[in-house]
């Protein structure tokens, strides 16, 4: 038996320890509760099973203001039949409130019915270690973590006013147990890092941050991690200080790489969910095997990257995550799909199905999606601009599905002027429709990079952890919103 099989086979044990109280809680009297819910007309069921310990630390003022510890769970029960999705949750995983908690999912069913298959536990490729991070470092040492950066931050600009710096981490334990056969489980940890500084000079004040993260131990944190993340902040925060308002109007854009990757996300990403394809709702609808970017972009999700924040070894209905190409050399491939989305449109999964908890129901959502890289250096992207704006943070966004029209801010900017980087521009916002954007990519570097792991993706309230990335890349014209 191979490692990463005996590894597989140690998740599914400990989440059954961890899980199922010895001798109240087996598959023997789990799937009889699946077999209610078919028996009352209901094409597919399953049951959730979560235990979540999570700790955050924070530290203000150079003194450490909040410490916090919880412990949480339940189950969540779904039916489905048709497009119609019963669900229901408990915060008890005794048997009789799964039963009641499966008789109120099933009261939407209605349909012919099935048959549970019979149960297998499959063995897949685990992404990372199921040590609990919480555990990887004392109480003493998280603090004097919190503690290093913000020294750091102070003594390497005096104009600093104020540090905020915040140490987050969670193990999280899932089983899944449904009438398609799957019994599958995940042990998955999860560590963030984050550093925020104010600095003040003249009477102006710019915010700088920093951080990274994934799905590994404390030990990421190490001196000289935390040394870049507080030097990201800092370097934020001084560009800005120096920054002269954005000039507005249509213009080449360069993005960086990186984080910059999020405008995919949201631009392009979302619209190619399956929900919303399936109900029509996206500018994507309809158009698999037609050109949606330029020749130049490849677009992917892949949830099997190690340790990564977006990662998955399996979705949270129990499906390996896997590389799936969505945009082929500017070709629409196809869409990330959960169970009931890809039951209804007759396509494959592609381990897309995630939930923010066991309260939650499971939809179709990104894991780490990224543009592959191109052919051209960054420097020759930058000098073949004459006149265009150099982008490479950004806040806020937001975009509409249907329309495919975004909005997003950028919190690190710089003009480009005669193929060189000139001036920091503070205010700039990027205007444009995904399909349109991506189809004016012309130059595409060979620098691709995934974020540094600080992504979280809100969809219908419920928020998941995810990963971003592309290489430099050239817009050929985008609407710039400025103050000039």
């Amino acid at each position: 038996m191979s490692s990463h099989s005996r590894l597989q086979q140690g998740q599914l044990q400990q989440a059954q320890e961890t899980l199922w109280v010895p001798g109240a809680l087996d598959e023997r009297c789990l799937v009889p509760v699946l077999e209610s819910m078919l028996g009352q007309g209901a094409d597919f069921a399953d049951l959730y099973f979560e235990k979540t310990i999570s700790e955050s630390w924070s530290l203000e003022d150079s003194i450490v203001k909040d410490g916090s510890f919880s412990v949480g769970g339940g189950v969540g029960v779904r039916a489905l039949c048709g497009e119609k999705t019963g669900f229901s949750y408990s915060d008890q995983a005794d048997l009789q409130s799964i039963r009641k908690a499966a008789a109120a999912a099933a009261s939407i069913a209605g349909g012919p019915g099935g048959q549970v298959q019979p149960i297998q536990s499959r063995h897949h490729h685990p992404l990372y270690r199921m040590t609990n991070p919480l555990d990887t470092l004392g109480p003493d040492a998280k603090v004097a973590l919190l503690q290093q950066a913000d020294t750091l931050a102070r003594r390497m600009d005096p104009h600093v006013v104020d540090v905020s710096v915040s140490l987050v981490g969670s193990w999280k334990t899932v089983l899944i147990l449904a009438s398609d056969g799957t019994l599958a489980a995940d042990v998955r940890p999860l560590v963030r890092f984050s550093v925020s500084v104010v600095l003040e000079k003249n009477g102006r004040k710019e915010r700088g941050n920093g951080g990274g993260g994934g799905r590994t131990g404390y030990a990421l944190f190490d001196s000289t991690t935390v040394t870049r993340y507080v030097e990201d902040a800092i370097k934020m925060a001084q560009v800005n200080l120096e920054a002269i308002d954005a000039p507005a109007g249509t213009m080449p854009v360069v993005l960086g790489s990186g984080w910059p990757g999020v405008l995919l996300h949201e631009a392009v990403g979302h619209g190619l969910e399956g929900d919303f394809n399936r109900k029509s709702t996206s500018n994507y609808s309809g158009r698999i095997g037609t050109s949606v970017a330029s020749e130049l972009c490849t677009i992917v999700d892949d949830g099997t990257l190690q340790d990564l924040r977006g990662s998955l070894t399996v979705d949270d209905e129990g499906t390996p995550t896997q590389y799936t190409t969505l945009v082929e050399k500017g070709i629409l491939q196809g869409y990330m799909q959960d169970k009931h989305n890809a039951r209804l449109m007759g396509h494959g999964l592609t381990g897309n199905g995630r939930r923010e908890s066991y309260a939650h129901l499971p939809m179709p959502r990104m894991t780490n999606t990224y543009l592959l890289a191109g052919q051209d250096e960054p420097e020759d992207i930058i000098r073949s601009v004459k006149k265009g704006l150099y982008a490479v943070n950004f806040g806020g966004g937001q975009v509409d599905i249907t329309s495919g029209k975004f909005v997003f801010a950028a919190s690190e900017a710089y003009l480009i002027e005669d193929g060189k980087i000139t001036a920091p521009v503070k205010g700039a916002t990027l205007i444009g429709n995904g399909p349109e954007a991506m189809s004016k990519v012309s130059m595409l570097g060979n620098d691709l990079a995934l974020d540094k792991g600080v992504g979280t993706c809100g969809k219908e309230g419920q928020s998941v952890p995810v990963g971003v990335g592309q290489p430099t890349l050239k817009l050929d014209e985008l609407v710039v919103g400025g103050t000039r």
